[in-house]
């Protein structure tokens, strides 16, 4: 076809066209076997995703599981998915950025100074918590407004502008809380995120939904597909998909149902926070996936060159992007204050580089335009697994350190190599 053809594309096949282009590009033709097959293939062509992650999540289970007898005891496994909650949070909120090749150095401080501008409209000038929160999260979202403008609209590189932010924002930061200030957390509902727990019958109704919100997604997923005349997966990888849910879904709540708190004091139930990260994750991956606005930030990581020439306003999705990073910083910052009860002025300064190492370690590409918030999830674990279980084998934090450090140039690595076999490039 002619360049002249291209232009003169009637309305209505554009329409058509931009239509077909709108759904998500998960169907292929063939069996469950062929699935199978073109899976294989795709992780022998370099494109891994999380199986790296899921690898190191699996070998560092059964390693720590042998070294140490607590490791698999019903108190750690709560305690595991709630130290992981902060960073699964905060490396979700830096896919966003990471997918179009940028970094927000000044996401975790982002989560600190926001959350002590609402500890301190709170405890100080008796502000109800909600709107308080309100507030906090307008300022998350002004933060990102802001790195995006200088970023997407400037030029300035976003490493630049994001490291004079995570500097400056930890003096605003002291500037509110004030030098050696700390003040509790008494708001009981923000306590309860992280240190209280659902009714065992909820956690199994948050199953049910989960799966019905699974086969929903999946159903509907098809329905657009047949309706465009794309073809669709069988739909035997969809049963697969779901019992994979209901399986791994009824061990996870199985294991959380239980007494882990003693005769006189039982504990059970899942902890507040997993439902809320798991909605997130749910309505993150649902933007990425199945949004125009999500296809675009693919588009722009993978090259932005390219997405311009078809049109994409790659300065407003840059833009948006860091928006959407700062404000689930929020949440991070949320998440941690909840666990630890108090905010001091160095709150989320340490964090942020264990966010990225855990979007990285979990298959997320710095190079952009490959990863999903899943990946980020599966790496946060990864590393919370490190921090557990070196804590509970008495080992020195600087091991702590040594080791996620290693865990994270090794995942670097595997991107870089496996971008190379896919004929990628490493060069930006």
């Amino acid at each position: 076809m002619s360049a002249g053809t291209d232009t003169n594309t009637t309305p209505t096949a554009a329409l058509q066209a931009q239509s077909t282009a709108e759904l998500i590009g998960s169907g292929q033709e063939g069996s469950a076997l062929d699935q199978v097959r073109a899976w294989w293939q795709k992780v022998r062509g370099g494109e891994m995703g999380a199986l790296p992650a899921i690898g190191g999540f699996v070998v560092l289970s059964i390693l720590f599981g042998v070294l140490s007898p607590f490791f698999f005891t019903e108190r750690n496994f709560a305690n595991l998915v709630t130290q992981a909650a902060t960073l699964v949070m905060l490396g979700m909120a830096l896919v966003f950025v990471i997918l179009l090749g940028e970094i927000d150095l000044s996401a975790g401080v982002t989560s600190g100074v926001t959350m002590a501008l609402f500890i301190v409209l709170v405890n100080v000038n008796g502000v109800p918590w909600i709107l308080a929160l309100i507030i906090a999260f307008a300022a998350g979202l002004l933060i990102g407004t802001l790195i995006g403008f200088f970023v997407a609209k400037v030029g300035i590189p976003s490493f630049v502008v994001t490291l004079g932010l995570f500097l400056g924002l930890q003096g605003v930061q002291l500037v509110l809380i004030g030098s050696g200030g700390l003040y509790r957390v008494e708001v009981p509902e923000v306590l309860a995120i992280m240190n209280s727990n659902m009714p065992v019958w909820a956690g199994w109704t948050m199953l049910v939904v989960i799966l019905a919100i699974a086969a929903g997604t999946a159903f509907w997923d098809r329905g657009r597909r047949t309706r465009a005349g794309v073809p669709n997966r069988t739909i035997t990888m969809v049963w697969i998909q779901l019992a994979a849910i209901a399986v791994l879904g009824s061990v996870v709540i199985g294991l959380l149902s239980q007494n882990r708190g003693g005769v006189l004091r039982p504990v059970d139930g899942v902890p507040i926070v997993v439902p809320f990260t798991l909605a997130i994750l749910w309505a993150g991956t649902f933007v990425l996936d199945r949004t125009r606005f999500g296809r675009y930030i693919y588009a722009v990581g993978g090259n932005a060159e390219a997405a311009r020439r078809a049109g994409v306003k790659v300065t407003t999705i840059r833009w948006a992007a860091f928006m959407v990073c700062s404000s689930l910083a929020v949440v991070s910052g949320l998440f941690s204050i909840s666990k630890v009860g108090s905010v001091d002025a160095a709150a989320g300064r340490d964090i942020v580089l264990s966010g990225v190492a855990a979007a990285v370690v979990g298959g997320v590409s710095l190079f952009g335009g490959r990863g999903r918030l899943l990946h980020a999830a599966i790496g946060a674990l990864v590393i919370a697994v490190i921090t557990n279980g070196l804590g509970l084998l008495n080992l020195p934090a600087g091991v702590n350190y040594a080791v996620t450090g290693a865990v994270l140039i090794l995942a670097a690595t595997v991107d870089a190599l496996s971008r190379k076999r896919a004929g990628g490039t490493v060069i930006r």
